[in-house]
């Protein structure tokens, strides 16, 4: 397989001041010497013309004879080259591609709408002209199937209950996601010449059949989680006021009066709403 290959062409200045010199002092000589002979310098520089090129930043010209490959030119300037060249432009600016959104399935099967932002540039200019039929083409199929891919390989999303909280994620891991995703397309992508320079996730959410419900799992999921906190706090709570009553010794309380007083704290603690106080006139006992 050939590679790219950077010339040099000449001096489009210098060419340039030839052609002049050819084209206007050939008519100038034809009506002096009022001879047809000096034609010759006039049709001389009309060949000449075609072989003009300008190469503007990052810009490149991949060149061919007839057919074959010649060579590229990727730096900017004013160049003259063979005028039976066919000169075909390439740029090598970066470019930004936001794919469409797609519909797969996760790891787990869900159904999820995903897209993804890819930053891109030409980096073989022999290989994104003549290795691939359309380079930009190629560029947006590869990074689709990137992108299916990739959404197979992870779940959305973890849920306590499933026993998957280690798990990579399309939601939680974005840095893990993007490596593999830039991973994945720049080994696509390289048959073309191309560069991944960022691949990112741009879009991600449960398709819409499924949205209502995932979103009221991760509610009950949260509200789980959130109690279990609440649950976890009112009881060392309870524990640090029982045993600072005991070293103080404010009051002597039997094992039935500490079942009391834990389960109403316990309740104070942990419900929904606010407790109202009951103010008891009698004994313990009453």
């Amino acid at each position: 397989m050939k590679q790219e290959k950077i010339i040099t062409p000449a001096n489009g200045y210098l060419m340039l001041f030839i052609f002049l010199i050819l084209f206007f002092g050939g008519i100038a000589s034809i009506i002096i010497a009022e001879n047809l002979i000096f034609i010759i310098s006039v049709i001389l520089a009309i060949f000449i013309a075609p072989g003009f090129i300008m190469v503007q930043p990052n810009n490149s010209r991949v060149l061919l004879l007839f057919g074959k490959y010649v060579g590229t030119i990727n730096k900017n300037g004013f160049y003259w080259v063979n005028p039976f060249y066919t000169k075909k432009k390439i740029s090598l600016r970066a470019s930004n591609f936001d794919s469409e959104r797609l519909k797969v399935n996760d790891k787990l099967g869900n159904p999820i709408m995903i897209s993804t932002i890819l930053v891109w540039r030409v980096k073989d200019t022999y290989k994104a002209a003549f290795d691939v039929d359309n380079f930009e083409n190629f560029v947006r199929v590869q990074t689709d199937a990137a992108v299916r891919k990739l959404a197979s390989m992870y779940p959305y999303d973890n849920f306590a209950d499933e026993g998957h909280t280690e798990d990579i994620t399309l939601r939680s891991s974005v840095n893990e996601v993007s490596e593999t995703l830039e991973k994945e397309i720049d080994e696509r992508l390289s048959i073309a010449g191309i560069e991944v320079l960022e691949a990112r996730i741009g879009y991600l959410a449960y398709a819409q059949e499924i949205a209502n419900a995932m979103l009221k799992r991760q509610q009950a999921t949260a509200i789980v989680a959130a109690r279990h906190k609440i649950v976890e706090g009112a009881v060392s709570m309870v524990e640090m006021a029982l045993e600072e009553l005991g070293k103080k010794n404010i009051v002597d309380l039997d094992e039935e009066r500490k079942a009391a007083m834990v389960s109403n704290l316990m309740v104070i603690l942990c419900g929904d709403k606010d407790a109202s106080p009951v103010l008891n006139t009698g004994t313990l006992n009453h």
